[in-house]
């Protein structure tokens, strides 16, 4: 931590002259991020932009929707879209238990400045974890079985490796609402 003490035994400064005060160590910068699990894996969203946690109820489905989104839900007046995470990286949509939640976030809408609620389904909410940025590797270019833009880096803690995951690409507003143009389109075309 950055601390500024001023030793008690150091000769007054003349007035209006600078002092530099270095510090021994800078020190290691770290994020905090929330983990969760999603089929398996631990993935990881930054806390800055989350606003909460809630269990899994009252999703209302909405026609004509990407498969990715699960629907709606009501929080304290506002709509909410829901998407399912592990459907979003083309994977089988998640299974509902009594672990399952929702974490709200605020992503980045096409409007510069305004910021939109999303609600992610994930299988449980595993804990809120401090990673330095020595312990965070770029995204890999290969192997990932998500699209790379959807990775930040990928975290090391105790030995494993979380995935951190880029909010804005994953919960693009743009790219799901043409993902939602497409989905109905392709349900009003005649086959």
């Amino acid at each position: 931590m950055n601390t500024l003490v001023k030793p008690e035994s150091t000769p007054q400064a003349p007035v209006g002259a600078a002092v530099a005060v270095v510090a021994s160590a800078a020190p290691l910068e770290q994020k905090q991020y929330l983990t969760f699990m999603l089929g398996g894996e631990m993935f990881s969203i930054g806390i800055l932009c989350i606003r909460e946690i809630i269990w899994y109820s009252n999703l209302t489905e909405v026609p004509m929707m990407p498969a990715c989104i699960r629907g709606v839900i009501n929080l304290r007046g506002a709509v909410v879209p829901v998407m399912d995470l592990s459907n979003r990286f083309g994977k089988a949509a998640t299974p509902v238990t009594k672990s399952t939640c929702i974490i709200i976030v605020e992503v980045a809408t096409q409007n510069e400045g305004e910021r939109q609620s999303m609600g992610v389904v994930v299988d449980s909410v595993q804990a809120v974890l401090e990673i330095a940025a020595s312990d965070i590797e770029a995204p890999p270019s290969f192997g990932a079985k998500i699209r790379s833009d959807f990775i930040e880096g990928i975290g090391k803690v105790n030995g494993k490796f979380v995935i951190l995951l880029n909010v804005n690409n994953v919960l693009s507003m743009q790219e799901i609402g043409e993902m939602g143009q497409a989905a109905a389109t392709a349900e009003v075309s005649p086959r």
